[in-house]
C-alpha cells in the first residue's frame, strides 16, 4: 500500500507525445508534486459541473472510452516515467467515473454533492487499499494494468458508496 508515489524518470532519452502526456495526466493534473492520485479523483469529479454528466450511459461510454484510451496511452508514459507512474492519473479519473457509474445504477435519492463526496472518499479508499483483483492489476507492469487496477478497485468502492448512500438517505434523510 502507498500513499504517494515516487517520481522518477527512467528514459531520460524517451519523449512522450503531447497528446498522450496530457491525456494521461489529465490535463496536467498528474504533475502535481504529491498526492497525485487523490489530485486525479478530485479533478474526475469537474466534469459533474457539467449536467450531461449525470446521466449513467454518457458517464458510462465517457469511463470506457478513457479507460481504452488510457491503456495505450499510459503504456507510453511508462516508457519514460517507469511502472505505474504518479504522473499517470487517467486511471483515477476512470475509476472515480466508474464508482459514480456504479452508484447511479442503484438510483439511490441523494443530494449530488454528497453522493460525489462518498464516491470520492470510498474510491481513494479502496484505490490505496488494492484488494484483489485490483493487486493482481497492479503488479502487471502494463497500461492496461495500470487502468483495471483502478475500475477493480471501483468494483467495490460503487458498491460501498451505494450502501453508505443508501443509509443516508433511509436513516438520516439525506
Amino acid at each position: 500500500m502507498r500513499l504517494n508515489k515516487e517520481r522518477q524518470i527512467v528514459n531520460k532519452d524517451y519523449k512522450v507525445d503531447f497528446l498522450s502526456d496530457i491525456f494521461s495526466s489529465f490535463f496536467y493534473v498528474g504533475y502535481i508534486p504529491f498526492a497525485s492520485g487523490t489530485w486525479g479523483s478530485l479533478a474526475a469529479l469537474v466534469v459533474f459541473l457539467f449536467p450531461p454528466f449525470f446521466d449513467k450511459w454518457i458517464l458510462l461510454a465517457a469511463t470506457i472510452a478513457i479507460t481504452l484510451i488510457g491503456c495505450y496511452t499510459s503504456s507510453i508514459m511508462m516508457k519514460r516515467f517507469g511502472d505505474d507512474p504518479a504522473e499517470v492519473v487517467i486511471d483515477e479519473v476512470a475509476g472515480q467515473w466508474a464508482t459514480i457509474f456504479i452508484i447511479f445504477c442503484f438510483n439511490i435519492p441523494v443530494n449530488n454533492y454528497i453522493m460525489l463526496l462518498v464516491a470520492f472518499v470510498c474510491f481513494r479508499i479502496f484505490d490505496i487499499l488494492k484488494l484483489q483483483p485490483a493487486k493482481y492489476f497492479d503488479e502487471r507492469d502494463t497500461g492496461t494494468g495500470v487502468m483495471l487496477d483502478d475500475i477493480a478497485a471501483a468494483l467495490y468502492a460503487g458498491l460501498l458508496a451505494s450502501a453508505v448512500l443508501f443509509f443516508l438517505h433511509k436513516y438520516i434523510g439525506l
